[in-house]
């Protein structure tokens, strides 16, 4: 499983004309779900996304977390998370998961957001999505469920 996560003052995902998320400030979330990714996997980077310490505090050190900063969620399923581009010009993406379990896990990892988090807005898994955002600082960090 890997996360993209963005500082934002503000996001939204629109599908068709029509905005079916949109936050203040918190995280977009980018998420891209593997092949035999588990629950358990889930459950700890839901954990470390939600405890980094990515916000600024009163000495513009980043100290703070999303939690101390009453920040929201926006969470978009990105399967091209997981491409392999190694060979050719082409990418692979037989490392992401399939539909119905990919799917399945996206809605786990939301759940799982909405237990400790307020704020939990989502795009639609699979639809074509258009995502605006106003990445604060900018400040990205990408976490693989591998390298926890």
């Amino acid at each position: 499983m890997k996360a993209v996560i963005q500082r934002v003052s503000r996001a939204s995902v629109t599908i068709d004309g029509r905005v079916t998320g949109a936050i203040g400030s918190g995280y977009l979330v980018l998420l891209g779900v593997a092949e035999g990714d588990s629950e358990e996997v889930m459950r700890k980077l839901v954990k470390k996304m939600i405890d980094l310490r990515l916000f600024q505090d009163e000495n513009r050190k980043t100290n703070l977390s999303l939690k101390e900063v009453d920040g929201e969620l926006l969470i978009v399923s990105q399967f091209t998370l997981l491409a392999d581009c190694r060979k050719g010009r082409r990418p692979s993406f037989i490392k992401a998961g399939k539909p119905e379990e990919a799917r399945r896990m996206y809605e786990a990892f939301i759940l799982e957001c909405k237990k400790r988090i307020p704020v939990v807005e989502q795009g639609e898994f699979g639809a074509e999505m258009q995502v605006e955002l106003v990445n604060n600082g900018p400040f990205t960090i990408v976490l693989d469920s591998a390298e926890l």
